[in-house]
């Protein structure tokens, strides 16, 4: 998730073997001297993507070769940064082929002979991504984020790929990095393929090339954090035989519905408009979300290549999420509810993804135990780590600012009590009420207006799980509607309350006040979860739907709507963990546009006309289910 930078970035981004495996269902074909690629018969558009620039984001050209960094080495780009607690020997550019004569190249950085493991072998992990192996966390937090997260410096040795553990510190406890350019980024050949069959093929192949090098005790983890994350779900439910154990750091469950088309809506902007442009690098061309959707704005063949069958991962998965990233939570939790193994543990924490990856000694902490155990055998009591935590937000600048580490048998927690609160006039939201006299209310669809439904609690109160919204609505002026329901959470005064998605006491600032417009953003500042649902995509599979809540939207076909009909709507809201104290309230807010931080997309993609009508009371009782624990 990338939502800030303050100057362009440059990251980075043969032979044919045999392998006794399926070929993917891509193919790569060459017509009138225009790449394409096909799908199931479908074309799938391309869009070009920049060339690697020596010299920027790390790139240093394609040089294979291998070199030994001493204790003490500090980077030499990065003052301040880690000095090496051990010798670390790197292995630059290492061709990895894979079964369709494509050559992938990764950076290996292991111990050296005289400091590795038992008969000199280790077990590695690897990190995947297309934004090149040598693009730092240093690099991305001090221009990417405001105050760097409060991640000093001195935490990371600058040898970390972006989103992934660092060398530093996993190669002095026995274990080899390897840092894979993915295809189409850096030197690696190929078209660019986000997601789905082909990346989790290239990384199976991978996986069993690098567990049979010299140096690999055979068994090997996946890491890392989102891109890092998401394509854990893929290459896992394909299950290489040399794969022991993955950790996603909060990983997306599916690139349609979660990210690029949140309700039908197209939402692809920062994507399109920061990544490609500025993050993803190499000698070729990228599959194309912004085109696809643009020709395919429906689900089709390619987009549900975007969806992992989870149900098919059996190994190990040690899962983290937060309810403050607008893109990863869903697929996380579904993980948590699908992965077909009895050895897997879900962490929710409080904070922002890569101050936990980076920052958060307990999680590291954790990953050094997990892995430990899985990769290398380790009887150190991983199996007694609670197989649930959870966290709860407090909003504003309170201390503690959240509770965190609250075990649970299980998620949703069984004593979770879902009571309805109806939408009222007054702006009154009726919770322990009956729904009321029938009546309708309206907003500009066009516009910032919006509908809001506010109850305060008498006292201490917990909502924590999945919401949900069943809405009402008709329109005179359009056969369709875009709604967006938000859950804001107020003060004692009525006024907006907002989140610090880091800890207060590493930053310059103490309170929301001090923030210049441009810190707050979607990194560091949490104002609720949303729910989001185009009308025409209303149609639910319920065999798909991973909680009653969450409900499963094919968006295979359009369903119109007849201006002036009444049509209910059930719109899954993003989980959320939130604690109000007495005299605080719960805000409802029912309207046409995004009101949460969120930069992933932008109001030109709302397809609005008109005043919508929201109709309550009575057989047409617009709610919201909350989750009170």
């Amino acid at each position: 998730m990338l939502i800030w930078c303050r100057r362009r970035h440059v990251l980075f981004c043969r032979p044919r073997l045999s392998f006794p495996f399926r070929q993917s269902p891509y193919t790569m074909l060459v017509n009138k001297n225009r790449k394409r690629a096909e799908l199931g018969g479908l074309e799938v558009p391309l869009e070009p993507i920049t060339p690697c620039t020596v010299g920027e984001a790390g790139y240093e050209g394609l040089k294979s070769r291998a070199e030994v960094l001493p204790k003490g080495w500090q980077h030499p780009k990065h003052p301040g940064a880690k000095a090496l607690p051990c010798d670390i020997l790197v292995e630059h550019d290492v061709a990895i082929p894979v079964r369709d004569g494509i050559t992938l190249y990764a950076d290996i950085l292991r111990p050296t002979e005289s400091s590795s493991g038992d008969n000199g072998k280790v077990p590695a992990l690897i990190c995947w991504s297309p934004f090149g192996k040598k693009f730092n966390g240093i690099e991305s937090l001090r221009y990417m984020t405001p105050w760097a997260l409060g991640v000093p410096t001195d935490a990371l040795s600058g040898l970390e790929k972006f989103e992934a553990p660092d060398p530093a510190d996993w190669i002095p406890r026995g274990y080899a990095i390897v840092n894979v350019d993915s295809r189409g980024s850096g030197d690696s050949g190929g078209t660019m393929v986000i997601m789905g069959q082909q990346e989790a093929e290239d990384g199976y192949d991978t996986i069993e090339h690098v567990a049979k090098l010299p140096w690999c005790s055979g068994s090997v983890g996946l890491a890392g954090n989102s891109h890092l994350a998401i394509v854990q779900w893929f290459i896992a439910a394909l299950r290489p035989p040399s794969l022991k154990a993955i950790a996603p750091w909060e990983g997306c469950g599916d690139l349609y519905r979660e990210q690029f088309a949140r309700g039908g809506i197209y939402a692809g902007d920062l994507f399109d408009q920061l990544i490609v442009k500025h993050m993803m690098h190499g000698k070729g061309d990228l599959e194309s979300f912004r085109l696809m959707f643009q020709q395919h704005p429906l689900a089709n063949a390619w987009w549900n290549d975007k969806r992992p069958d989870m149900k098919k991962i059996n190994i190990p998965t040690y899962i983290t999420g937060t309810w403050t990233n607008t893109m990863h939570g869903m697929g996380a939790i579904r993980a948590w509810l699908e992965v077909d193994s009895p050895q897997k543990w879900l962490r929710w924490h409080p904070w922002q993804e890569w101050y936990d990856l980076w920052g958060n000694k307990q999680a590291k902490e954790e990953l050094y135990s997990f892995f430990d155990h899985f990769l290398k055998g380790a009887e150190n009591g991983w199996e007694q780590t609670p197989r649930v935590r959870m966290a709860v937000l407090r909003f504003g600048n309170k201390e503690p600012q959240s509770f965190e580490n609250i075990v649970e048998d299980e998620f949703p927690p069984a004593r979770t009590q879902y009571r309805q609160a109806f939408l009222g006039q007054d702006q009154k939201l009726l919770l322990g009420q009956d729904a009321g006299p029938r009546g309708t209310l309206s907003y500009d669809s066009e516009s910032d207006d919006c509908l809001n439904f506010t109850h305060t609690f008498p006292e201490t109160t917990v909502i924590m799980g999945l919401p949900k919204a069943v809405l009402y609505l008709s329109c005179k002026d359009h056969d369709d509607m875009d709604v967006y329901v938000t859950l804001e959470k107020l003060d004692k005064n009525g006024d907006q309350m907002m989140n610090l998605n880091i800890p207060w006491g590493g930053i310059p600032v103490n309170s929301f006040g001090e923030f210049k417009p441009e810190e707050a953003t979607e990194v560091v500042v949490y104002k609720g979860p949303c729910g989001i649902l185009r009308a025409s995509h209303r149609a639910i599979d319920q065999s798909k739907s991973m909680h009653p809540h969450w409900p499963f939207h094919p968006h295979e076909s359009e369903e119109k709507v007849k201006p002036g009909d009444i049509v209910r709507l059930d719109i899954g809201i993003w989980a959320t963990g939130i604690e109000f104290e007495a005299g605080e309230s719960i805000r409802v807010v029912v309207g046409g546009r995004n009101r949460c931080v969120s930069n992933f997309g932008s109001h030109k993609h709302v397809k609005n006309r008109g005043r919508h009508q929201v109709h309550i009371g009575g057989e047409f009782g617009s709610h919201v289910i909350l989750p009170f624990v």
